[in-house]
């Protein structure tokens, strides 16, 4: 766990570090910083730690002058002589609120509650991270071939993606049509669920190049699109919920 320690005091610092070092091995100081300006510096130059101990008096001001120019987002022990400022420490992002001298117990408690609120809630946001890094990025182009030539064209100018005679196609936004070697079933996989809807087991369409919507029955809808011709593309029933759903985001 990285730790960074705001307090201008070298006495009470040290100790903090050795108070530290008991509780857990595991645990760094990244740095050990005495005035509002260093902070301040600090903060918008490093990536944020795990753990705050903050001193609320410091040699040029008070510690809550950093809350003003700085986000600070990791939870924050504060460390002080005064109990003066207890409410307004739980206005931020305060896990305890320690008086000088700190003792060891008060220390553990402290980090005792860090790890079991705090740091869980950090668990779940790193895995969610880590989800998102899993998930297959969407396909930004396509090459297609045009004759003798390839092409590669970005994902965000395709209309639509379409099944014509067993083949699979795609028309972009100049109203070109190429057949490409994907199925419908995989496109969907590839591309942007925010900007294409698979509307039927035929038609793969972009937000972007919907021109109409009509109401075909009590269950149906009507899509006319860009540079489209042909006949009106039908939602089928059992999409229609989720079409609407996915233009009322």
């Amino acid at each position: 766990m990285k730790v960074l320690i705001i307090e201008d005091e070298r006495p009470a610092a040290q100790k903090i570090i050795r108070l530290l070092e008991e509780i857990d091995k595991g645990i760094e100081v990244v740095d050990v910083l005495k005035s509002v300006e260093q902070a301040t510096n600090w903060f918008t130059t490093h990536p944020a730690p795990e753990l705050i101990f903050m001193d609320i008096q410091l040699e040029d001001g008070i510690s809550f002058e950093l809350f003003e120019t700085c986000e600070i987002k990791a939870p924050i022990i504060f460390t002080t002589a005064y109990d003066e400022y207890t409410l307004k420490a739980f206005k931020v992002n305060s896990v305890d609120y320690l008086l000088k001298p700190i003792a060891s117990d008060d220390l553990k408690k402290a980090i005792h509650k860090f790890n079991t609120y705090h740091r869980q809630k950090m668990d779940y946001t790193q895995l969610e991270h880590i989800i998102r890094q899993l998930q297959p990025a969407t396909k930004e182009r396509f090459l297609i071939k045009v004759g003798e030539h390839y092409r590669s064209i970005p994902t965000s100018s395709i209309h639509r993606f379409y099944i014509l005679e067993r083949n699979t196609f795609v028309e972009t936004d100049k109203g070109k049509n190429y057949p490409i070697d994907y199925s419908l079933d995989k496109i969907e996989q590839m591309v942007d669920p925010k900007l294409f809807f698979r509307v039927n087991r035929n038609f793969i369409v972009n937000f972007y190049a919907i021109r109409d919507i009509i109401i075909y029955s009590s269950n149906r809808l009507k899509l006319k699109l860009d540079n489209w011709v042909e006949e009106d593309i039908l939602v089928s029933r059992e999409r229609v919920t989720a079409f609407k759903e996915w233009m009322d985001r």
